[in-house]
Formats: structure tokens, C-alpha cells, sequence
């Protein structure tokens, strides 16, 4: 009788094991060879296809953030795009000065921006119009924001979709309490702010169930300002007055497209098709003929060439974009990304003045602390103009404070000079709603700060100073760099927020305009006669931009945002506890998220 022969586990199983990772690194450097291979051929791209009566088509959609940025998202392999102003700017620049295009087809789908940014967009589509050339815009949509039609109001013709609801009411702003709900839970929020800093109303819902009076005042004030400014642009281009808006808002006298038309706001109700029959006839085409082209590709080709032309030719203009929550580290406007441009910046001698773009609420005083000082050592060598976006407040006003020059949109959101700390006392919830009990042991009367107990009047007290030394530090940064006493900045400051155009008649910044503005002051303010611009942080071209590039330009491809996957009122909550996981010590934030549309 044979023997039966027994297998162990590890005969079977280590064999298997490595044939499994030679095979998957097989299959890895197969798929590599393929992937090197197409963006190989990808990265040899054709000149785009632009001829005479060429119509550029932009679409207004999604977020717009200060530089184009795409990517893929693995999850769900769709490209995730995010449209840049820079590229929406110099896309308008070069397309006037472009004999073979004849106008643009304007489309806005709910485009996701500040005021600042549809200002200067509208600011880019008068020019271009200026030149002789034609701006036509299609909205669309189940509703019509103001801001959507703000933008659009630039055009020479503005047509709608014939069902499309339509927004014109005014401005208004609603503040979500939460004092009741911690009450309830038994969370108490100890909250500290700066000497007299009454107008820092960021922390008021956590200890109030209204809006202060202060807070009151501003928001008002700002609304206001930002509401004139938007009237008197629309009765600009719309041959209108500022009034007849004001009372059209006032009696809700638009609230579909068509009523837009009885105004004269809309040229008229058009569906799609009918719009680009008429471009067929504007540029004395046939239909089958019309040279309709992708602005942002012909805007990303231009910008990325001039890029290319502008490195090798030495830069002798930096713009330096410094966007998002400001923060030491991670996503944002980090400390740690940013002053390395600024390091970069400084050291190129070829460089003559910077251009610091800032759109910013603020966040961590350490960090913009970390980039005040390297800016101030950059104005050691070069002078440095500060262009404000949409909202330059805070920490975000703190590392402009030190520029030679500042410019702002009317429509700005800045000031804000102020500080806060919060910090939550969870014990009595802890305790209460799950039985969690706390006990301690320490070599010293301070050495244990948790939020599972309340701070000590002393604590109180020395988070107090801290506070206060920071602020006095904030007002005299400010008073340096403005050429203003400290008392002066102070009766500016207490943490109260201010429009560009309220901000130029106080001294908080020099002159209204873009960064269009900006660039040439500062051309001309260094005496050069050809402005050679180089944006930082420099582009980095990884190994999937061209792939992304091509999947973007695909007719029809579906476009996945993930706020799209959770519902929007959700969505903004989460952004919120979101940004609280990166608060960290004592902030320089603007007291509100501010959107309007």
C-alpha cells in the first residue's frame, strides 16, 4: 500500500504568493509601457484649429478658483476640473488682440465665485468688446441667479432659456445660531476675543442667538455697498438706471426670464439652438460651418506658451497666488508652499517687483505671521503690489499689510483686523449624555488643559493677554505698513469687515481695480518696457496632466463634482467641521463664510 504524501500550507502557499506579485508586476509594467506610450503621443499636441470668424465658446460652470487645476478622481474616474480666472484673464487678453476671432459665446451654468472675480470677468468681456469684437450670453438653468446674470449683464447681447426662473431681489445674508443646541447638549464654548474686538463676530453663534448690534451694522454695510456696486454695473452696460433696478428688486417685478426681457435686462427668450443660429448669421457662415472653438482650451494653450516663453526669457514680474484658508500646512494657503515662492522670488534677480494676488479669509496666526515676515524681507529688494480677489481679510489683510501698494475690486471683502481664540468645555456633556467621568494627576497647576474641564480665571486670564499681544501686534504691523498711527487703525479695526470701496475711502488700500490693474502698476511703477510675467507657485506638469487634458476636451464627457454626490445644504456643514478639524491656536479669520448670488 503507497504512502499518501501530505502537502503543508506553506508549500502552497508561498509558491502561489509569488506568482501572484510576478504576474501583478507584469501586468504594472505593461500598463506603465501603454501609459508612457499615449501620453507620449498625447504630449505632442496639434495646434488648435483656430481660423478666421473663429466664435471662442466659454462655459461659466462649477467653481472658479484663481489658477485651473484638474484631476482624477479614482473613485469615480471622472476628471474633477476646477476653471482659473488667470486663465479666464489672459484668455480675453489674447483672444482681442486675435484677428482670426470674431467674438465669444458666452454660456453660465451656475458658475460658483466671489463678486470680486464676476467683476473682473465682466471687467475682461468690456475690454474685448472694446476691440470691435462680440460677446453673446446664454443663461440657462432651472434658476437664474443675480450673480450668474451680473456676469452675463457685460455682454452686448444676453439671451435666456424661455422657461428658466430668474433671481433679482437684492442681497441678504442668514446666520445659523448654535448657542440653544450647545445649551441642550451641555457644550459650552469659552471664547475669547482681542481688546474691544466687538465687531470679530465669527464667534457670536456659538454664545448668542442673534446677531449683535455690531455685527448688525456691518453686515448691513456691506450688502449695501456690494448691492450699489452690482446695480450700477448692470445700468452701465444695460443702458439703464440704478433706481429702476433698486425698484424692479424691491417689487420682485423679475421672477422669470421673460420678465428679465420686459425690462430690458435680457435681450430676449431663446433656446439653445435659435442662440447659435444667430452666431451662424453673425459671423456670415453656414450652419454646418461655424467655427466654434473651446475658450478654456484656447486659454489654458496661450496661457501654459506664454509660460514656457516667458521662463526662458527671464521673468522680470512675479505673481504670486496665495489662495484659501491660511494654515502652516496641507491644503489652502499654506505658510510652508507659500514663503517658499516668496524665498524663490526673492533670490531671482531677474525678477523686478512682485504682484501678490490674495484671496483669503485668514486662519492661523502663526502661519500668516510665518508669511508676513517674508514678504516684509522680499520688500527688502523689490517693491510688492498687492492685488485683493474676493475677500482679502483677516490674516489674509495681515500678510498684505506690508506692500508697497494694494488694490482691491469695490466688491472686495477686507478689513477684518482682528483676533479670536475658542475653546469648547465638553465635560458636562461628556459626563451628562455618557457617563464619562474625568480625574487628574500633575506635577504643576497648569499642566493638564483639556477641554474636559473649564479653564481657571488665571487660564482665562493669560489666553486673554496672549490675545490681546497678538492683536496689538496685528494693529502695529498694519499702522507700519499703511503709514497710520496705532490709535487710527485701531478705530478701523476690532474685527470689522469692509468693502473695497469703503476700504479706499478709510486708507486700508490704494485704489480699486483688478489684477489686470495690478500687473500693469506694476510695470509701470518698475520702469520696464515689456512685462515678462511668471506666475507662482510655478506649474508642476505631472505624468497625467496630458491624459486629463484630453479627457476634459471630450465632447459630452460626464464631469463628476463631489459636492454633487451629497446634497449642497449638507455639503456646506461639512465644509465647516471640516475647516474647525484644522483650527488650531489663535486665529486671524474673517467672521463670516461669505457667498452671494
Amino acid at each position: 500500500m503507497s504512502e499518501k504524501k501530505v502537502v503543508t500550507f506553506g508549500r502552497v502557499f508561498w509558491p502561489s504568493l509569488l506568482a501572484v506579485f510576478i504576474v501583478s508586476l507584469i501586468g504594472m509594467l505593461i500598463f506603465l509601457i501603454v501609459i508612457g506610450g499615449l501620453i507620449s503621443g498625447f504630449s505632442e499636441q496639434q495646434p488648435m484649429n483656430v481660423t478666421q470668424n473663429t466664435v471662442l465658446h466659454l462655459t461659466l460652470e462649477g467653481d472658479l478658483a484663481e489658477k485651473s487645476s484638474s484631476r482624477l478622481d479614482p473613485a469615480s474616474m471622472s476628471v474633477q476640473s476646477v476653471t482659473g480666472l488667470c486663465d479666464i484673464l489672459y484668455g480675453f487678453e489674447r483672444a482681442e488682440k486675435d484677428d482670426r476671432i470674431k467674438g465669444v459665446f458666452l454660456e453660465i451654468k451656475g458658475a460658483r465665485c466671489g463678486m470680486a472675480t464676476a467683476k473682473e470677468i465682466r471687467n475682461a468681456i468690456n475690454r474685448f468688446e472694446k476691440k470691435g469684437k462680440f460677446v453673446v450670453a446664454y443663461l440657462s438653468g432651472e434658476v437664474i441667479t443675480q450673480k450668474q446674470y451680473y456676469i452675463a449683464s457685460a455682454a452686448n447681447e444676453i439671451y435666456a432659456f424661455p422657461t428658466s426662473m430668474m433671481e433679482f431681489v437684492g442681497l441678504g445674508a442668514e446666520l445659523t445660531f448654535f448657542k440653544r443646541t450647545l445649551d441642550k447638549l451641555g457644550v459650552e464654548i469659552q471664547v475669547i476675543r482681542g481688546r474691544d474686538n466687538d465687531f470679530k463676530s465669527a464667534v457670536e453663534p456659538f454664545f448668542l442667538e442673534k446677531m449683535s448690534d455690531s455685527s448688525r451694522v456691518q453686515v448691513q454695510r456691506y450688502l449695501t455697498s456690494i448691492w450699489s456696486d452690482m446695480r450700477a454695473d448692470i445700468a452701465n452696460d444695460r443702458k439703464t438706471s440704478s433706481e429702476r433696478l433698486f425698484q424692479a428688486a424691491e417689487n420682485m417685478e423679475i421672477k422669470r426670464a421673460q420678465d428679465a426681457v420686459g425690462l430690458k435686462l435680457v435681450d430676449g427668450v431663446k433656446y439653445r439652438d435659435e442662440v447659435v443660429a444667430m452666431l451662424v448669421k453673425k459671423t456670415g457662415q453656414k450652419k454646418n460651418e461655424l467655427r466654434l472653438r473651446s475658450f478654456e482650451k484656447y486659454a489654458k494653450r496661450k496661457f501654459k506658451d506664454n509660460q514656457s516663453i516667458v521662463k526662458m526669457n527671464n521673468p522680470n514680474i512675479a505673481v504670486l497666488i496665495a489662495e484659501g484658508d491660511i494654515s502652516v500646512n496641507g491644503e489652502g494657503l499654506s505658510s510652508e508652499r507659500i514663503c517658499e515662492s516668496l524665498r524663490e522670488i526673492r533670490q531671482n534677480k531677474d525678477i523686478k517687483i512682485l504682484v501678490l494676488r490674495i484671496n483669503s479669509p485668514g486662519g492661523s496666526a502663526l502661519a500668516s505671521d510665518e508669511i508676513w515676515r517674508e514678504v516684509k524681507l522680499l520688500k527688502e529688494r523689490m517693491k510688492v503690489i498687492v492685488s485683493m480677489g474676493d475677500v482679502a481679510a483677516s490674516g489674509g489683510y495681515y500678510i498684505a499689510a506690508p506692500a508697497n501698494y494694494i488694490f482691491a475690486e469695490n466688491t472686495t471683502i477686507t478689513g477684518s483686523i482682528g483676533v479670536f481664540g475658542v475653546i469648547p468645555y465638553t465635560g458636562k456633556f461628556l459626563e451628562d449624555k455618557l457617563g464619562l467621568t474625568f480625574d487628574r494627576v500633575s506635577t504643576n497647576k497648569h499642566a493638564v488643559v483639556s477641554p474636559n474641564r473649564r479653564l481657571t480665571p488665571e487660564e482665562t486670564g493669560m489666553v486673554q493677554t496672549e490675545v490681546d499681544e497678538i492683536y496689538a501686534e496685528f494693529i502695529q504691523r498694519v499702522a507700519d505698513g499703511r503709514g497710520l498711527s496705532t490709535e487710527r487703525v485701531h478705530q478701523l479695526a476690532r474685527g470689522r469687515v469692509w468693502t473695497g470701496t469703503d476700504a479706499l475711502k478709510i486708507g486700508l488700500v490704494d485704489k480699486l481695480g483688478g489684477l489686470d490693474d495690478a500687473i500693469k502698476y506694476a510695470q509701470k511703477t518698475a520702469k520696464l518696457k515689456d512685462a515678462r510675467v511668471m506666475y507662482y507657485p510655478k506649474h508642476k506638469e505631472e505624468p497625467f496632466d496630458a491624459i486629463l487634458e484630453i479627457l476634459e476636451e471630450q465632447d459630452g464627457a460626464e464631469m463628476l463634482v463631489k459636492d454633487k454626490q451629497i446634497p449642497s445644504e449638507f455639503m456646506v456643514y461639512y465644509r465647516q467641521l471640516m475647516k474647525l478639524e484644522q483650527v488650531k491656536g489663535i486665529q486671524m479669520r474673517l467672521p463670516y463664510e461669505i457667498k452671494i448670488d
